[in-house]
């Protein structure tokens, strides 16, 4: 292992993109502790160690953020306006046959879809940052504290001071989508990944500490056995698939023989990866929002916004969970749907003179394709569903916070990142030393 690490910084090329890439990082993760203009930082602070947080999808934004998006730092919004804007071209492609086009044109069409998706991103960033900006000068960032503090975040709630701070961070915003495609093209593995799997893994040592003091070094010591097992889980289940063979028959063309070679489809157990999370994150997070917004200043609130308070806003309620697990393997199913298309698999092998054993090309095939997708979704949704409930059981438990790190959409991003960057420096590796990092 070590002489394997030893060879990475041996070879010059993957020396100086691993540099690149931990350089980016560094600069990532300096913004987003840089106060946006007019930001009273004493105070944000002061809420910041005064509360544990927010809840609900303000959870989820801040968890991808690195916890910037409390800090109300330049890097505020973080990486969630891309990965909002890249969902939402994938599921436009299901209903505007234009993206369809584009997506199968090759590389061009995926550059233009590429393009789009950063236009998507600069208006997403600056609806979010209006957002933000607006909550935070009203004093509702954090909820009611009853901290007098966290009603005074802004230091100027002039119209120009809070333009000047929404441009701030829609420019941030674009900043680090920019930081993400330099890493893509001259560093190691996906940057926009890297950069997610920065973000969580800086809010790994303080969630922790908070465990260790709240409950002691017993728990702490049992979470992070829990955690080691957890995190052994989802690596076993993210690398499993179903491996479909397909034969391709033997054809000519002029004097020359193609074909006749055995391959097989994978199809992972977890297709869907952690979307399916962010839309039930997402969508839960919408009934708390509106009772928010429905809640009288002087009066006591209607008994609907006093029932959603209840049952709906923390996690650490039966119903809550339940809800939560079952919109998970909806969404699943609803996700994978969209992303992989039997029908389109089957023809495509169809062409080029592939088969299933045993099974006839075209219609036939794509129905067999469907039945074992439909059939292997099911585990992984329930593994999906599992994971995400890990924190709300932490959070009911040990006192946790919703981004505890062992579970939910953390584990997933850190194993996932994880295992993908390492697949790119084996594969560099042995081009070069005909080696790979493991033996």
């Amino acid at each position: 292992m070590f002489s394997a690490i030893a060879r990475i910084f041996r070879t010059p090329d993957l020396r100086r993109k691993i540099g690149f890439t931990l350089a980016i990082i560094a600069i990532y993760r300096f913004g987003a502790h840089v106060p946006a203009p007019f930001v009273n930082f004493p105070n944000v602070q002061d809420c910041i160690s005064a509360t544990s947080g927010t809840d609900g999808l303000l959870s989820l934004v801040n968890l991808f953020s690195g916890g910037a998006l409390l800090q109300l730092s330049i890097f505020a919004l973080g990486v969630m306006p891309y990965i909002t804007a890249t969902i939402i071209t994938q599921l436009l492609r299901v209903v505007i046959p234009h993206f369809e086009t584009l997506y199968k044109e090759g590389q061009a069409g995926q550059a233009k879809l590429t393009q789009y998706t950063r236009y998507l991103t600069i208006a997403l960033a600056l609806l979010q940052s209006t957002t933000l900006v607006t909550v935070a000068r009203t004093g509702q960032l954090f909820g009611t504290t009853g901290v007098a503090s966290c009603n005074q975040l802004l230091v100027n709630d002039a119209w120009w001071a809070q333009l000047l701070m929404i441009i701030t961070m829609t420019a941030g915003t674009g900043l680090i989508m920019w930081f993400a495609e330099l890493v893509t093209e001259r560093g190691i593995g996906n940057g926009m990944s890297l950069l997610i799997f920065t973000s969580i893994a800086a809010t790994f040592p303080a969630a922790m500490g908070a465990i260790l003091a709240a409950r002691g070094v017993e728990i702490f010591l049992l979470v992070l056995a829990v955690g080691i097992v957890v995190v052994a889980l989802v690596v076993y289940v993210e690398q499993s698939q179903r491996r479909i063979p397909v034969q391709y028959a033997k054809r000519m063309v002029g004097r020359r023989t193609y074909g006749g070679t055995n391959t097989y489809i994978p199809i992972k157990v977890n297709t869907a990866g952690v979307v399916p999370v962010i839309f039930a994150s997402s969508l839960l997070y919408i009934p708390a929002l509106v009772a928010q917004f429905n809640t009288p200043q002087d009066s006591a609130p209607p008994a609907w916004v006093q029932w959603i308070s209840q049952y709906l806003t923390t996690g650490d309620h039966p119903l809550y969970m339940a809800l939560y697990f079952l919109l998970i393997i909806g969404f699943t199913y609803f996700y994978v749907a969209i992303t992989f298309n039997p029908v389109e698999v089957a023809d495509n092998m169809k062409k080029y003179g592939g088969f299933i054993p045993g099974i006839r090309a075209g219609r036939p095939t794509a129905e067999y394709l469907d039945y074992v997708l439909t059939r292997i979704t099911l585990p992984g949704s329930v593994y999906l569903g599992l994971i995400a409930l890990i924190p709300l059981i932490a959070l009911a438990t040990v006192g946790a916070n919703q981004n505890f790190p062992f579970g939910g959409a953390s584990i997933l991003i850190i194993v996932g990142v994880g295992l993908e960057t390492v697949k790119q420096i084996d594969a560099q590796l042995q081009q070069r030393h005909y080696e790979g990092l493991l033996r």
